[in-house]
């Protein structure tokens, strides 16, 4: 069993109907696909690589050498019992918005972030077109949802550029422990060689192998909830591994934390279900609030707790 792997150049041409299907199959089925031929060019792809690379050797790494997570790893090696680091991942991340502090000493970077940014915020909403065009709402539909319903740029879009160094004992902590996603589609460029992603898929961890220059795109809880439920979002997590130090480049567009989110009421018609039957109707920033406290948990509880605030 393998994650779908889909052309997204394909929905240009006479093979068009077939890639609607798998992209819809993608997000009903998995959660998770990856993209090629998505437009982005490999020159900047290519880019991408080298200035989030030397980011890391030059700003980050000495500073993981000092990292929580590595401290109270050597804390358990020395006690030699049989405990695991619960809550702590093996990570190290910075996030890039459009108004925050960026790098600056790492030459070409934040020229580069920015221009892959913009390019991948365009092809977000390119694979929303399609969920709309998929579930029969109207163009436009989602990005105008996780926008607050209006036509504006509200929406929250958010890049974290992460790094998962080789770890000495793998078998002690996770890269990232297993979770949803609480916003809207999430553009995943991940390392070219380096694996360690995985996803649940019918009881079983599933490995997203890496694809050079692919993107991986997997759904968030809010696109379960806009959707009622149709597309579900998907138990993903990282493991740490002895060898190499993966790159990982997640970019998530979120609602605004004004936004009001409900199931498209198309959908509930179809469906001839209540609208608070599953999905409650609720701010985005409640939600958060909520998931702040309880990301590594399940997210039906989350719903119920929304929809009681």
């Amino acid at each position: 069993m393998a994650v779908p792997v889909i052309d997204f150049s394909k929905l240009n041409g006479e093979e068009r109907a077939k890639t609607m299907a798998q992209i819809d199959n993608g997000c009903e089925e998995w959660g998770f696909f990856q993209l090629i031929n998505h437009g982005i060019p490999e020159e900047l792809l290519e880019r991408v690589k080298k200035v989030s690379s030397e980011f890391y050797k030059l700003e980050r790494e000495e500073n993981f050498k000092n990292s929580t997570s590595l401290k109270l790893q050597n804390d358990l090696v020395e006690k030699k019992g049989s405990e695991k680091l619960e809550h702590s991942d093996w990570e190290d991340v910075i996030t890039l918005l459009d108004d925050n502090e960026w790098p600056e000493r790492t030459p070409g970077f934040r020229e580069t972030m920015a221009e892959y940014r913009s390019d991948l915020k365009k092809l977000a909403e390119r694979v929303m077109e399609v969920m709309d065009e998929n579930l029969g709402l109207p163009k436009g539909y989602i990005k105008k949802a996780l926008n607050g319903g209006d036509g504006g740029d509200s929406a929250f879009f958010g890049t974290k550029v992460s790094h998962y160094p080789p770890c000495p004992h793998p078998e002690l902590v996770k890269g990232l422990r297993a979770h949803t996603d609480a916003g809207g589609v999430i553009l995943l460029f991940q390392d070219d060689n380096v694996g360690g992603l995985q996803m649940l898929k019918d009881g079983q961890w599933i490995d997203v192998q890496p694809l050079p220059n692919a993107i991986v795109i997997n759904t968030g809880d809010q696109i379960e909830v806009l959707s009622n439920g149709r597309y579900k979002s998907c138990w993903h997590r990282v493991l740490a591994t002895p060898d190499g130090n993966r790159r990982s480049i997640a970019s998530f567009y979120n609602p605004s934390f004004k936004a009001t989110i409900c199931p498209a009421p198309q959908l509930v018609e179809k469906e001839d279900q209540e609208v608070d039957d599953t999905y409650p109707k609720f701010v985005f920033g409640d939600y958060m609030s909520v998931y702040a406290e309880q990301k590594f948990l399940p997210k039906e509880p989350r719903f119920r707790a929304v929809r009681a605030m």
